[in-house]
């Protein structure tokens, strides 16, 4: 069932991410956190694994060398970015079916359940 969170949260980031340019500190990483229950810094380092070339490498052995990520959190990380490789293409067909104004509040109504979600957490 992990594998398949971690597909899901990797095609829902390339689908928002080809739809609004986002991805890693938006979706990847609060999914981490409430589908597979990674601490914040597990979640983050893993998010970066996922956005590694070229841009995440240097925070990526970051967290890898303090102990917060892992050889496991670099595969889940690679699986993310595969779903982020797909998901980016089927989002950017859907964001140009839709109007300026339409694409512009979605973005707004996601980025409310996003920071709802993370005030209320426990």
């Amino acid at each position: 069932m992990q594998l398949v969170y971690l597909g899901l949260i990797g095609a829902t980031a390339g689908i928002l991410a080809g739809m609004f340019g986002i991805g890693g500190g938006v979706l990847i990483v609060p999914a981490l956190i409430l589908l597979l229950g990674m601490p914040t810094q597990t979640a983050t380092g893993t998010s970066l694994v996922a956005l590694l070339l070229p841009v995440g490498i240097l925070g990526v052995w970051s967290y890898y060398r303090s102990g917060a990520i892992t050889n496991e959190h670099i595969e889940y990380g690679l699986i993310v970015a595969a779903g982020l490789f797909a998901g980016t293409y089927f989002g950017s067909q859907i964001a140009l079916e839709l109007s300026t104004d339409m694409l512009r509040k979605l973005f707004a109504v996601f980025l409310l359940f996003v920071a709802g979600y993370m005030f209320f957490k426990n």
